[in-house]
């Protein structure tokens, strides 16, 4: 049996180094070992085997793309009743508070993959072998992936360079700024493009496309969650994200596939479009009190429709119900419609036979792009659990339109106009609906194109923030508090008053 371990920040780290299997699928990991001391790193693969484990961590991200999305305006938590999963119910109506377990779950599964990481690089010098920089940049690119996730939730975060956090640390250890945190995101990925394959060794791995593409995304977000800096250096920021995004289209790896609908569907994982892919199976079950044990990704089951019974679709549990308000977002004649949202009503008309029952704020629609679909008669036996669906973290959609983000701040619309559209060309299917906007209104317009392309995928709530509408467009929010989520309270008296809790919570 697999053996893991979450933790707080504030408590004794284990790890366990998972074994690979002879699976082709390199997050398929049937036995593991526990290390209990310092002698390990002694050969190639005792590094091979603690990446595997810091890329284990990327599973348990399903929590971060749900919550994300329920934060948001795009959909309601919904859940079998208004108690189901408490969490999620105040985080949808922004009445969290510092004791939420699951913002507390957030908090331990990405700083358990940043302790992964840090584990390899505190021993990065002890053994040398062929291609250890490889690992290295790969280690980096994944310790700049939860750090990010951590900043753009927390804020500012206690951090320790290449070391591993232990016991105490947390009552000598401050936490970090925000432009500190994002200082070594870029570090981070500046070495991993540089020192990173173009081409995956294999499916999911991190590959210089992708540490260019988080590099543009972070610079991106430092322009504005960074409050330290100054107007010439927010331009700056978005000068370095324009840049970053430009060398990976300018690659040529990675192309739009013409076919929206194929993008979700099992086919269609690790396609041409796919920059980063966190990458799910459903070889292996699990329960609700250990959703961080399981291979396959969570969020599906949470999002299907309740007691389905059907074509195409399995049975899930109701959550993350999309609002009338996003499926009114979207502009007749736009093919991404029908792939983004499932109209339960539309579908039993076509399907008749077909049903489910509506259960707290059913709104008749469903994240179709990530709800359960029928699976194999060897899958794992609870469908709700185990769904194999690959998260797309990086599309190349969204280099585009980050590119046309970071082009009109500075000035340059040709090019912010000539990305936008290109995304906009494939979601009608012609050249018709083209913006020529420039400006203010132009950004405008990029912010609405990322929430119809990207519904469903947990992009929305920090769009909504680091662009300052936050507060007009979500029920609830309140400016100056909820842009960030609370220090979990247990870190904070773990600390013995170290750190501070964010603002007014």
């Amino acid at each position: 049996m697999k053996k893991y371990i979450y933790i707080s920040i504030a408590t004794v780290v284990l790890f366990s180094i998972p074994i690979t299997s002879c699976s082709d699928n390199f997050v398929e990991r049937p036995v593991a070992y526990s290390i209990d001391s310092e002698n390990y790193f002694n050969s190639k693969s005792d590094y091979d085997s603690a990446l595997i484990g810091a890329y284990d961590l990327l599973q348990s991200t399903f929590i971060n793309v749900l919550m994300g999305e329920i934060a948001s305006d795009n959909t309601f938590a919904g859940g079998n009743s208004p108690t189901d999963v408490p969490g999620y119910q105040q985080v949808d109506q922004m009445i969290h508070t510092p004791v939420n377990s699951n913002i507390k779950q957030l908090w331990d599964w990405m700083f358990a993959g940043v302790q992964r990481c840090n584990y390899i690089l505190e021993f990065k010098d002890k053994t040398d072998f062929v291609g250890k920089t490889q690992i290295l940049a790969e280690t980096r690119f994944l310790r700049a992936y939860y750090h990010f996730e951590l900043v753009k939730w927390f804020g500012g975060i206690p951090m320790k360079g290449d070391k591993r956090f232990t016991p105490g640390d947390e009552k000598s250890i401050g936490r970090s700024t925000v432009a500190q945190v994002f200082k070594s995101i870029e570090d981070d990925l500046i070495f991993a493009s540089d020192n990173l394959s173009v081409l995956p060794s294999q499916a999911g791995r991190a590959t210089k496309g992708a540490a260019l593409s988080l590099l543009g995304k972070a610079y991106l977000y430092e322009a504005t969650l960074n409050k330290e800096l100054s107007q010439g250096d927010q331009i700056n920021k978005y000068t370095l994200a324009a840049s970053s995004f430009q060398k990976v289209i300018d690659a040529g790896t990675y192309t739009l596939v013409s076919d929206y609908n194929t993008i979700f569907e099992m086919n269609g994982e690790n396609g041409t479009e796919s920059v980063f892919e966190v990458q799910y199976t459903d070889v292996e079950g699990g329960d609700y009190g250990h959703l961080q044990y399981l291979e396959g990704n969570v969020a599906v089951g949470f999002n299907g429709p309740n007691s389905y019974v059907g074509p195409f679709f399995t049975s899930g549990n109701n959550f993350n119900l999309p609002t009338p308000k996003i499926v009114s977002a979207f502009e007749a004649g736009d093919l991404r419609k029908d792939v983004a949202i499932l109209d339960m009503v539309a579908w039993i008309i076509a399907n008749p036979g077909t049903s489910y029952t509506k259960q707290n704020e059913d709104t008749g629609y469903f994240n179709r792009k990530y709800i359960p679909r029928v699976r194999s008669a060897n899958a794992a036996l609870d469908l709700k659990l185990t769904n194999p669906n690959n998260y797309r973290a990086i599309r190349y959609a969204d280099v585009l339109l980050m590119a046309a983000e970071a082009y009109n701040k500075i000035g340059n619309d040709e090019e912010s106009r000539k990305d936008l559209n290109s995304v906009r060309d494939r979601a009608f299917g012609d050249v018709n609906h083209r913006i020529s906007s420039s400006g203010a209104a132009l950004n405008d317009f990029i912010l609405a194109e990322r929430r119809v392309e990207f519904v469903g995928e947990g992009f929305r709530f920090f769009d909504l923030v680091r662009t300052g509408k936050a507060a007009q467009e979500i029920p609830g929010f309140t400016a100056g508090k909820n842009e960030l989520f609370p220090i979990p309270l247990e870190e904070i008296q773990f600390s013995n008053g170290n750190w501070a809790q964010n603002p007014l919570y």
